[in-house]
């Protein structure tokens, strides 16, 4: 089955309804023999595609993963890249700001973990926990120092949803493709998730008394995440709403996503020049020289 990326994205304008879009689609493997060879062909091909990235310089490219808890953010980026050159990744989580962070402006701290060009940037989280977390739980203005006069409820969401999408935009105008991806997972998986990180031990260290509080304001974070999409999602830099209740099936969505980014990048490897091939061959003459002079 081939996985078409326009089926997962959001239109620029469209007003997102998370009810309406699945959790849960028909499996684009038939086994897991067949899910890990779909998979190792994908990851080959972008480890060719990041090869190239890498050596034409040209684009920086940006994959931003928001999600509820135990969505599997961590397992598709650990999975999706795990053919890529390290070299050529930087994978940042964003933690609560730190106090230094606090001092400046919500889009500050972020774009100093910005992906050069040649290379491939990834966040875990990002600067729209400022419009998911902190409207959930907008006490959390109050610790960030922001002036009174400029916290109104009633339109600092709209003016950072503003601010998101002028910097985005000015990102795209200078060559960063951004690419970010919504894994959306039912309450009911979530549940289960969190069992399972209960009863093996080796996963207890995933989960925390602070995961449960969240989960009671599930309501709440749908709503902010509709919002947020249905405000964000431009043609620069489109959200994609992967069905996450299937890991597997979310990481072959994932990594299809990505490739198809990647290609409309119509990269190619640097030309070599007259001059520059002038100069390889009167190094491969003195290789030569050396060659015979040891020999």
């Amino acid at each position: 089955m081939k996985i078409k990326s326009k089926d997962f994205r959001v239109q620029e304008g469209e007003q997102v309804d998370l009810k309406k879009w699945p959790t849960l689609v028909k499996p684009v493997y038939k086994s897991k023999k067949k899910y890990k060879k779909h998979l190792k062909e994908y990851v080959d091909e972008l480890s060719e595609l990041q090869r190239l990235h890498y050596a034409s310089n040209r684009y920086a490219v940006l994959l931003i993963f928001q999600a509820m808890d135990a969505a599997g953010k961590d397992g598709s980026i650990r999975h999706v890249m795990s053919g890529i050159n390290p070299q050529g990744c930087q994978v940042f989580g964003f933690k609560p700001p730190s106090a230094d962070e606090l001092e400046h402006d919500f889009l500050w701290r972020t774009t100093q973990a910005l992906p050069e060009r040649g290379r491939i940037g990834i966040f875990n989280r990002s600067y729209y926990e400022e419009v998911l977390i902190v409207r959930v739980h907008p006490e959390i203005l109050q610790t960030r120092n922001i002036p009174d006069q400029l916290v109104n409820e009633e339109t600092i969401w709209t003016e950072r949803y503003r601010s998101i999408v002028d910097m985005e935009k000015h990102l795209h105008r200078n060559g960063t493709r951004i690419i970010k991806f919504f894994l959306h997972l039912s309450k009911e998986e979530q549940r289960k998730r969190f069992l399972d990180r209960i009863d093996e031990p080796d996963k207890n260290w995933k989960f925390s008394l602070a995961d449960i509080q969240e989960r009671k304001f599930w309501n709440q974070y749908m709503k902010a995440f509709e919002e947020c999409l249905s405000a964000t999602s431009t043609s620069d830099a489109p959200w994609y709403v992967v069905p996450a209740d299937d890991k597997k099936n979310a990481r072959l969505i994932i990594s299809a996503i990505v490739l198809d980014a990647f290609k409309d990048l119509n990269m190619a490897y640097p030309k070599t020049t007259a001059k520059r091939r002038q100069e390889l061959e009167s190094i491969r003459k003195q290789l030569i020289k050396d060659g015979k002079s040891s020999s």
